[in-house]
């Protein structure tokens, strides 16, 4: 029997004889990555004769903040290409989370139509499967690249190749040593998109679920904001704290979680109408310095730039920040793409990433039950899934699961420790 199972639906009588009267309410704090991936699996993992409340709070909507600009670039390695500390576990349910989304837009032809401006470069498609190349540009980490590209994943597989594969699959593309990594089953999502047919599926399970099961499911979208977590208190029986860099602003855990701000922006390229060489359409994307992340045949995306210590979490761009982007990406992804010299600027977008700090494993976000660190006679369980940084796409699928397992059993032990041991350096 499971942990979750054994939790609810035998050692907690307490909780039983309330959810009999009322049910279950839950407040997810953000609509972005962390945030929509703890709703689906609240939903997903729960009881099915169990009454659920859930309200999503997100003043922006969905994908408003940093998860709705991400280039999309998704795989489980390091720039390094060496798997990342748990990458399996991620990889895998990264990739179910993206089907389940697919599956739910795949006859809401709507969808697109009701999505941002950059959702437009897809033509209609969430996800683009061309794979990633990963160029070797450093003498000093060749013999690294590839040791570590021998320990890849069966599901993710490395293929190291020369100049003459890497031009097949972008043509004039500058391999300095004559080598590359290329990821042939990664794939470019459209972040924003994708967020949207998330929520989507969400909804579709609401339905699905209250349909079959004598437990009502609910699921409400509060486009406002949470200043304060007192203004919660009472309301819920748990609140999961999914906002990315805004959880430093929440007066309760100000100065209180060792994050880190970096602002990043992302250029939006297009080929001129009087260029007549698209990008290849088998083309894959492109990591780097800077990382190419193709949208289409004649558009892409181009990142990030690293402002550190900025508070500003403004999606918009000024002209001046945009011309400083472009003047120091473009060299980097020249230096490797030389065709992108033709392409035209065509907007830019920015997000403010929440960086954790770095362990022996890497950089690994926080996840955990936080009362300790807000005090005592609470009325509720608050939760914290935050940190996810750069890597809030590749990790949101299986973070979710285990924040959505921990808070239904009321058990912090189903996380790994490596992944909550930051409370006890704070």
């Amino acid at each position: 029997m499971s942990p979750l199972t054994h939790s609810v639906k035998i050692t907690s009588p307490v909780l039983l004889s309330s959810l009999s009267r009322r049910p279950l309410r839950y407040a997810v704090l953000g609509a972005g990555f962390a945030g929509l991936s703890v709703a689906w699996h609240l939903l997903k993992e729960s009881p099915k004769d169990l009454h659920l409340h859930i309200d999503l709070y997100d003043e922006m909507g969905i994908g408003g903040g940093a998860s709705g600009v991400s280039g999309g670039l998704l795989h489980p390695y390091s720039p390094k290409v060496k798997l990342l500390w748990r990458g399996a576990e991620c990889w895998k349910e990264c990739l179910k989370l993206l089907s389940i989304a697919e599956q739910a837009v795949s006859s809401e032809e709507d969808l697109v139509s009701e999505s941002g401006e950059f959702d437009q470069d897809f033509g209609g498609f969430l996800v683009r499967r061309r794979g990633i190349l990963r160029p070797a540009t450093n003498l000093k980490t060749l013999n690294v690249l590839n040791d570590n590209a021998q320990n890849c994943l069966a599901s993710c597989k490395i293929d190291i190749i020369d100049k003459n594969a890497a031009q097949k699959l972008v043509p004039h593309i500058h391999l300095p040593f004559n080598l590359a990594f290329y990821m042939p089953e990664a794939v470019n999502l459209n972040s924003q998109y994708y967020l949207k047919a998330l929520f989507l599926a969400c909804q579709n399970l609401v339905k699905e679920l209250s349909a079959l099961g004598s437990g009502k499911k609910n699921l409400c979208l509060q486009k406002k904001s949470v200043c304060e977590l007192r203004e919660l208190e009472g309301e819920y029986d748990a609140v999961i704290i999914c906002l990315g860099a805004k959880a430093d602003l929440l007066p309760e855990l100000a100065g209180r979680l060792p994050l880190r701000t970096c602002r990043g922006v992302i250029l939006h390229l297009q080929l001129p109408d009087n260029i007549g060489e698209d990008y290849p359409d088998h083309g894959p994307s492109i990591l780097s310095d800077a990382w190419i992340a193709i949208k289409g045949n004649r558009s892409l995306h181009l990142g990030s730039t690293w402002e550190w210590k900025s508070r500003n979490s403004s999606p918009n761009v000024s002209t001046d920040e945009a011309s400083n982007a472009f003047q120091e990406l473009l060299p980097k992804a020249l230096a490797i793409y030389p065709g992108i010299m033709s392409w035209s600027f065509a907007g830019a977008r920015a997000g403010l990433r929440a960086m954790p700090p770095l362990t022996s494993h890497g950089s690994l976000p926080l996840l955990g039950c936080v009362n300790d660190t807000l005090g005592n006679d609470l009325k509720c369980k608050y939760w914290l899934l935050g940190g996810l940084g750069s890597r809030g796409l590749l990790y949101h699928g299986w973070l979710g699961k285990l924040t959505a397992e921990a808070v239904l059993s009321c058990n912090e032990q189903i996380i790994p420790s490596e992944l909550t041991s930051w409370k006890n350096k704070t």
